[in-house]
């Protein structure tokens, strides 16, 4: 079946027709999985294997199947820079897919978790702490992560300040001001409020949380002493470092973690699974050398296959840690 009204919705008028394709979507899918295993699931899908991922709808009319995919990276700061690139990546999706792809910017995690939950969104990065909301709550299944040709991959929770703030470990927060991402970021909330405990600093008790948007705007208002301290990732500051776009002399790293999965990729649960395949094929065989998004991910040389249940259990251990529950009141 053909979905073309839902990737031209992205475009044109895209909040009436996204109400309409979500509320179509969602409606066939609860009559359809009305009675099964789901775990954490939203009650609209079914997991009957136990890989804590959405099934394939058994009914092949609610299977997506768009001439033109729609493909999202997860919100940062200046989306049209990342929007080229990505170009190249996109090039080699349309040929190895057959199908023209739109790169789509997103503001928030909300949006994008929304956007793929409602059929507008077929592919995406989700960010670490969200990937299990967008698991749950919108279908999407991981498949792959950015990594070396050995195979490892990853980053760690980093807690910057400023040089000259006085501040030298992780004590000297208490009675602070500390920016934190949003509240489902992985490494700006999530692991700062499991970890940080155990080191005799628990946030928003010993210093003051201020959600920043975005790891870029902790760095960059720790550059500029709007805040004391930020928990950031580890790959978004290099890649910051690597741009320019702040002194690294200006800052003093007090923390680093040991290494937490990166940005998921993933595609929606419903998409018809030979385009699922063919999406697949195009991210393991991507090269990056010599490519704009080589470039900005540097050390990164292919997509490694992963799955969601066994790659992504220690950010649900510190999600649990935290008391997360799969919600959309619970997404930021």
């Amino acid at each position: 079946m053909k979905n073309n009204s839902l990737a031209r919705s992205v475009t044109r008028n895209p909040l009436t027709k996204a109400v309409m394709a979500s509320a179509a979507l969602l409606g066939l899918a609860g009559q359809a999985f009305a009675d099964c295993e789901r775990g954490a699931l939203d009650a609209i899908y079914c997991d009957t294997d136990g890989d804590l991922v959405a099934d394939l709808p058994a009914d092949e009319s609610q299977w997506l199947n768009p001439d033109t995919l729609i493909f999202a990276y997860t919100p940062v700061e200046d989306p049209a820079i990342y929007s080229d690139i990505w170009q190249p990546f996109i090039d080699h999706m349309e040929t190895v897919t057959g199908r023209d792809v739109r790169f789509f910017a997103v503001q928030s995690n909300a949006a994008q978790v929304e956007a793929m939950r409602s059929g507008r969104l077929h592919v995406a990065g989700f960010s670490t702490g969200p990937t299990p909301f967008a698991v749950n709550l919108a279908g999407a299944v991981p498949f792959a992560l950015m990594g070396s040709s050995e195979g490892q991959f990853g980053y760690s929770l980093q807690v910057y300040t400023h040089v000259d703030s006085g501040i030298t470990d992780l004590q000297g927060l208490k009675g602070k001001r500390v920016a934190h991402t949003s509240p489902t970021s992985n490494s700006g909330n999530q692991a700062p409020r499991a970890l940080f405990p155990e080191m005799g600093i628990v946030p928003g008790e010993d210093y003051e949380i201020v959600f920043s948007g975005s790891h870029d705007q902790s760095m960059l208002g720790v550059v500029a002493q709007d805040y004391d301290a930020a928990p950031v990732a580890s790959e978004v500051v290099e890649r910051m470092a690597a741009r320019d776009l702040y002194d690294e002399e200006d800052v003093r790293l007090l923390w680093e973690s040991d290494r937490f999965p990166t940005t998921s990729y993933t595609h929606a649960y419903n998409l018809h699974p030979d385009l699922a395949e063919k999406v697949r094929e195009a991210f393991y065989t991507f090269d990056f050398a010599g490519t704009a998004l080589g470039e900005e991910f540097a050390g990164v040389q292919t997509f490694i296959p992963i799955n969601y249940k066994d790659n992504w259990k220690v950010i649900r251990t510190i999600q649990k840690a935290n008391g997360v529950t799969y919600t959309q009141d619970n997404l930021q």
